[in-house]
């Protein structure tokens, strides 16, 4: 296999195989990541993810999921996407399921029908970030849609029969607009009702525009008691029937796990035994390990 840089992928992806179907993230300029900056935005030829495909089976005798990266490959033309999905099934015939990042910009640049082609054809989840309901925070940190065109691309994954995972930032709106972020994040998540919702905690990389923000004083980071009721309040405030939670990332502080809304109350009780020192914090999270 060939992997050009560091390589990402969403933490219910840790055992499928990686292939890198372009290369960093086509939009690359959110003001909190720093994942692919060393990188400049490169579609690979087919025909060498086609190899890579062919080299993945003369290696593992059974691969049961396939992850595209890097972090945008939904962008890539719908000729290039069905050539790979059909060598996938081809070539590993017992891969159960293959999924790709999205941003709200290459699902758009999808018609709808293309969407169901693509479902049919193999593609079989969409991880897409929110980060934030809230329009100001997303015009803050450079995310490049509005909180609305996010809700419409997550809705038309949906209605393409797709899976659709959807990942929000705990702090991302500093101990400033804390309120604002849970309320209109929850409420942004209603709207889309994803099958999966990933609840990740604010963490500041050095040389990123986040960083000199709050270097500045213009974003404050919350502490784990504040984070804990941002939390609170979004679950208040969501209504995501069916949608599972998970808040159970590395950089998370308290992990949560449930099915909505079923499981808010015992979330939300979990957080107030926490706020209440009765459950213990994930202390290596605290020391930045």
């Amino acid at each position: 296999m060939r992997y050009f840089g560091r390589v990402f992928r969403p933490p219910s992806e840790a055992y499928s195989l990686i292939l890198q179907a372009t290369i960093g993230c086509s939009h690359n300029k959110c003001a909190f990541c720093s994942m692919y900056k060393e990188k400049t935005f490169t579609v690979r030829p087919v025909e060498q993810v086609l190899e890579d495909i062919d080299q993945a089976r003369r290696t593992y005798p059974e691969i049961d999921r396939v992850f595209l990266a890097d972090g945008d490959a939904l962008i890539l033309p719908m000729k290039s996407l069905l050539t790979i999905l059909g060598h996938i099934k081809k070539v590993l015939p017992e891969c159960e399921r293959v999924g790709i990042y999205g941003s709200p910009r290459s699902i758009t640049t999808k018609t709808q029908a293309e969407l169901s082609q693509l479902q049919q054809a193999g593609l079989g989840i969409v991880y897409l970030g929110l980060e934030s309901g809230n329009e100001a925070i997303l015009r803050q940190m450079n995310k490049g849609e509005t909180a609305v065109q996010i809700i419409e691309a997550g809705q038309k994954v949906r209605a393409a029969g797709l899976k659709l995972s959807v990942t929000v930032i705990n702090g991302l709106g500093g101990t400033q607009r804390w309120e604002e972020h849970a309320v209109d994040t929850a409420h942004a998540l209603s709207q889309m009702n994803p099958d999966y919702i990933g609840l990740l905690t604010l963490r500041v990389y050095r040389g990123t525009p986040l960083a000199d923000m709050i270097e500045r004083g213009e974003v404050i980071q919350p502490d784990p008691v504040q984070l804990m009721q941002e939390t609170r309040l979004l679950l208040e405030q969501i209504d995501s029937e069916g949608s599972i939670f998970r808040s159970n990332h590395a950089s998370n502080y308290l992990v949560l796990a449930g099915t909505l809304n079923r499981d808010r109350q015992a979330m939300i009780d979990k957080i107030d035994r926490a706020l209440a020192g009765k459950e213990r914090l994930r202390r290596y999270v605290e020391l930045g390990f």
